[in-house]
């Protein structure tokens, strides 16, 4: 029997009460065969990026360095973000340059849920655009079947910091089992 596929859930969000990773808390509850999560909550540990930091013989912040052992140990990753004036939260940004120097998404399978409703300017669009961008440099596979749409408003959440809605679980479902699949096609390939 082969290892279950490890999901790293990664919220662009730092508020307190963010729709966004009151998603992926939702997500992380899915009992899902064959399939493990992790929701990443070390966003706001992590100091401001810079190259020299990030270079041959640096030492690494013990945050970035918790970071990348995740990562080591990750088969694919579920972003939900918001978007903040028109791109990512630079805060997200900020970790997303972090894994560049690692190179642990290099080839990893990812995908996003979008929760923006209808009252956000965009939809997101533009977040997701950057996103996308940001994922091209570090050579990440996107999957398209697992970028799924669940938009929700902030009273869909309960007091329980999660989402009880029907429709939002089979989006997080389909969107977990993609990555799944696109995780254990990538073991295959590798294997061969």
């Amino acid at each position: 029997m082969s290892s279950p596929v490890r999901i790293l859930l990664v919220s662009g969000s730092l508020r307190s009460g963010s729709t966004n990773t009151s998603v992926l808390r939702t997500a992380a509850e899915l009992e899902l065969p064959g399939i493990e999560t992790k929701l990443y909550g070390g966003m706001n540990d992590l100091p401001h990026f810079n190259p020299d930091d990030d270079a041959a013989g640096a030492e690494l912040h013990p945050a970035v360095v918790a970071m990348r052992a995740l990562l080591d140990k990750t088969d694919a990753i579920l972003f939900c973000t918001p978007e903040y004036a028109g791109a990512l939260p630079g805060s997200f940004k900020n970790l997303l340059d972090w894994t560049v120097g690692g190179g642990q998404t290099y080839g990893m399978p990812a995908a996003w849920v979008n929760v923006a409703g209808p009252a956000a300017p965009a939809t997101g669009a533009d977040a997701l655009a950057s996103l996308r961008k940001v994922l091209g440099y570090t050579h990440t596979e996107v999957v398209e079947d697992a970028c799924v749409q669940a938009p929700m408003t902030r009273d869909m959440v309960g007091e329980d910091e999660k989402v009880a809605d029907p429709e939002v679980k089979a989006a997080l479902e389909t969107a977990l089992r993609a990555l799944a699949n696109a995780a254990i096609a990538r073991r295959a390939r590798d294997a061969e």
